[in-house]
């Protein structure tokens, strides 16, 4: 394996800036800049200097997940904002003795877990019911019916860039009215409103004055016309979901309002940016230009690929989603976005379930103890295959095993799965984009594994750029909302490399083309074999014991009338004897 290297300006094609430029823009600029981060897992506010974005204070929290049943997952709303509300106060606190204070901070950035959907009264301000979260599954039934109606799951793709599916928000609203008697309420009387979590952030940090959004979360929502970049009418009936509820759709940098809210010690400050949470990964490792690519690694991952300034339409499943757009008259920049179900979930499925590991962050010790996986290779697909497969039916193997392999191998082999699930991806990308995809941004909790960043290098043949920020998400969102007409702490200019703080390790490939192929060749062979394992069982005429349960509930009067009737058909045969 290579050791990463820092070579920031050469091959990674990142701005920075030299230390002249630094001192001059120093002079030039003052201030803060407080980010949001509101994420599935956990809660964090930062705070960033300017132009040179360097955190130095931040405060974070963990957030409580519901599990009422099995594919239903539930955060509180109220829970969130008292979170958002400590991570502010103890961050802040951290001020003085750097020699700052909560005066300097000049704006705030929200980037926040996309799809999850709140619903709340008007009058109140309360909650109708908890947020579902993005990866809920409880609207299945929900999607059939409309599915039913329209006839094709892929009937909005063009208007939306997405699929009919329980991952977005249209799907969860319609359920939420459907079925919570409150909600329905509030909907007949016109006070209730719905949103993404930064719409119910900003509703909360604004007392109910601004009920906005940006455009990055509603292209997630499955009602905004990629194109108008307003909610559309068509698909507002298909849902049965009035426009009235719906925040008003903004871009992602621009002065929304002030925080006026007597619980935040952020009260008196500007809002200027609003991003989702992969789209401010995107941006915080630089994507900016049509062709270059980020990965997040976490349980799941997220690829990203920068399409410019026109949408680019997937045939293999990877959704069309907007990258970001900074200003109300700046462009439209779009994505294309394909997600690996199961990446650090497989690690943490050899810890927990099959106690292969006495824990998922020795993966890389393990691993390394040998040299290959032995041939071994691990499909992860637990629940299904999803981008570019979609198959419901496959179902998770490991395949190659010999009286040589060692639980070494095994955990190797699963490394080895999320890369070569992030090169079905790429090969995707690279197809339907149109562009040359030359190079791999990384960031996400497992990019501190330094074998699985080679391994991803080695699979896919491209440079692989491991960004020393860890987790860019909370860093994009503050240059957005620092460039914000109004604000102006910096101007986002990449092309004009001053941006010091943007760091990156490289990982080069090692191995040819030929080993290449060849093992992703045998990846393919494994996927095949995972395929067809879910055979939905055929109805037979047997009667099962729910069979006589059912029969055994039949009223009485239908027992008596069949008892009548046999009677008769007794008396009638004696009598003709």
């Amino acid at each position: 394996m290579t050791e990463g290297k820092n070579v920031p300006n050469s091959s990674a094609d990142v701005p920075f800036r030299s230390k002249e430029l630094r001192k001059q823009s120093l002079i030039q600029h003052t201030g803060l800049v407080g980010v949001i981060d509101e994420g599935t897992k956990t809660i964090g506010f930062s705070i960033y200097t300017t132009p040179d974005f360097k955190e130095i204070a931040a405060h974070r929290v963990e957030l409580s997940v519901i599990t009422l049943q099995d594919g239903w997952y539930e955060q509180d709303p109220m829970e969130m904002m008292a979170s958002i509300n400590k991570c502010a106060e103890e961050a802040i606190k951290q001020l003085p003795e750097l020699g700052f204070s909560a005066s300097d901070i000049a704006t705030v950035g929200i980037t926040n877990q996309r799809e999850t959907t709140i619903v709340w009264d008007a009058v109140t301000g309360k909650p109708l019911y908890n947020a579902i979260v993005w990866k809920d599954i409880r609207t299945s039934s929900t999607v059939e019916q409309i599915v039913a109606k329209v006839q094709d799951v892929n009937h909005f793709k063009r208007s939306t860039g997405l699929p009919i599916s329980t991952y977005f928000s249209a799907l969860k609203i319609r359920w939420l009215k459907d079925n919570v008697p409150e909600v329905r309420q509030a909907c007949r009387e016109k006070r209730c409103k719905a949103g993404t979590v930064d719409s119910w952030i900003v509703w909360n940090l604004t007392n109910g004055a601004l009920h906005i959004t940006d455009v990055t979360n509603a292209s997630r929502t499955l009602l905004m016309n990629l194109e108008t970049l307003h909610w559309d009418p068509v698909l507002l009936k298909t849902f049965a979901i009035r426009e009235e509820m719906l925040p008003s759709i903004r871009s992602c940098s621009e002065v929304f309002g002030k925080i006026t809210s007597d619980r935040s010690a952020l009260r008196g400050l500007t809002l200027s940016g609003i991003l989702g949470n992969q789209q401010a990964s995107l941006l915080g490792q630089m994507c900016v230009k049509p062709g270059q690519t980020k990965n997040t690694y976490r349980s799941g991952c997220f690829l990203l690929c920068n399409t410019g300034d026109k949408p680019v339409f997937s045939r293999h499943g990877l959704l069309t989603t907007i990258a970001y757009k900074l200003g109300p008259q700046a462009p439209t920049i779009y994505a294309l976005e394909g997600s690996v179900s199961v990446a650090g979930h497989a690690l943490s499925w050899l810890q927990q379930k099959v106690r292969l590991l006495p824990d998922s962050r020795d993966a890389e010790k393990y691993a390394e103890a040998v040299p290959t996986s032995g041939d071994v290779y691990f499909v992860p697909a637990f629940t299904g295959l999803y981008a570019p497969y979609w198959r419901q039916n496959a179902r998770g193997i490991i395949i190659g095993l010999t009286q040589f392999t060692r639980k070494n191998h095994i955990v190797r082999a699963a490394l080895e799965s999320i890369c070569f699930q992030t090169r079905d991806i790429l090969e995707c990308m690279h197809q339907e984009c149109g562009y040359e995809i030359n190079k791999l941004h990384a960031d996400g909790k497992l990019i501190t594994n330094n074998l699985l960043m080679q391994l991803q290098a080695d699979t896919a043949g491209l440079p692989l750029f491991r960004s020393q920020l860890m987790d860019s998400t909370a860093f994009g969102a503050a240059m957005c909302a620092a460039q914000a007409e109004g604000i102006n702490l910096c101007k986002f200019e990449p092309e004009k490399r001053y941006y010091e703080n943007v760091h990156y390790d490289t990982f080069l490939p090692t191995t040819t083309e030929h080993e290449r192929a060849e093992r992703y060749g045998k990846w393919k062979r494994a996927v095949e074999r995972s395929l067809g394992w879910v055979i939905k069982q055929k109805k037979t005429r047997t009667h099962t014991e729910e069979n006589y349960r059912m029969l055994s509930s039949l009223p009485a009067s239908i027992f008596l009338i069949s008892s009548f009737a046999m009677l008769v058909h007794s008396l009638s045969a004696t009598v003709k004897s």
